[in-house]
């Protein structure tokens, strides 16, 4: 092993990762690279060895309570942000009513138009085809106005003239 290999320092990145190490918190690789690290450098192994009584001595500390006023502020707060996010929820959930109440509506009208439409094109006479029914009327109205009456048809189809009958 070289001299300078036994004094590598740890890199900010592995510092900020040593407490997850201590805690057996990282993953395989970042434990393995961490571990090989510490093997291999006594400096390295130093700054661990200082980090971990640094949190050992913070253990017998005496642990602060919070006061009585900041406990009531922090619930309070919860309780604010709980009801905005029950008012939030609330809010969305009347929207998706009314949105849903909003296309109910357009469909029923929808379904309304079709078969309103549905029941004109079917049900309601169609001048067009009433007018195309009455064309051979129409081209020979001149004709039926000069007989007048049906008496006058009568009379000509009992004619001999006009008779089918061949005798």
């Amino acid at each position: 092993m070289s001299k300078g290999a036994d004094q590598q320092r740890l890199t900010s990145e592995e510092r900020a990762n040593l407490v997850a190490y201590l805690d057996g918190e990282l993953n395989e690789a970042e434990t393995r690279a961490i571990a090989t690290k510490l093997t291999l450098s006594v400096t390295a192994r130093r700054e661990s060895e200082v980090l971990q009584k640094t949190w050992e001595l913070l253990e017998h500390l005496p642990m602060p309570r919070a006061s009585e006023s900041l406990t009531q502020r922090t619930l309070t707060e919860i309780g604010r942000i709980d009801l905005a996010g029950d008012s939030l929820f609330n809010s969305a959930s009347k929207t998706l009513r009314h949105a849903r109440s909003l296309a109910t509506v357009l469909l029923a009208s929808a379904a309304c138009f079709v078969l309103g439409f549905l029941l004109v094109r079917w049900v309601w006479p169609d001048p067009t085809a009433q007018l195309a029914r009455d064309l051979p009327i129409a081209e020979h109205l001149d004709e039926y106005r000069d007989v007048g009456t049906i008496e006058f048809l009568e009379r000509l189809d009992k004619s001999p003239e006009f008779s089918n009958d061949p005798h």
